[in-house]
């Protein structure tokens, strides 16, 4: 017959490393934050994609009707 394994005793509480739950803690503190900052950054430079480009939208019909108004008194249009 095979021995029997030990078991531990029902008042006998597991034992827990504090260290390790402070650094799962800190680990998933670390990520939230990550996370948050990384949204952040996202919606920033989707902003400043769209304000370039408004931006160079802008200046492209600045320059078109500049060169329009060249073009109309060049050649009296």
């Amino acid at each position: 017959m095979a021995a029997s394994v030990p078991r531990r005793a029902d008042d006998e509480e597991p034992r827990v490393d504090p260290q390790a739950v402070e650094r799962a803690l800190a680990l998933q503190r670390a990520k939230r934050r990550a996370r948050v900052e990384h949204k952040r950054e996202l919606k920033r430079a989707r902003r400043r994609f769209w304000l370039l480009l408004l931006g160079l939208i802008v200046l492209a019909v600045v320059l078109a009707l500049t060169v329009w108004g060249q073009v109309q008194s060049l050649f009296g249009i």
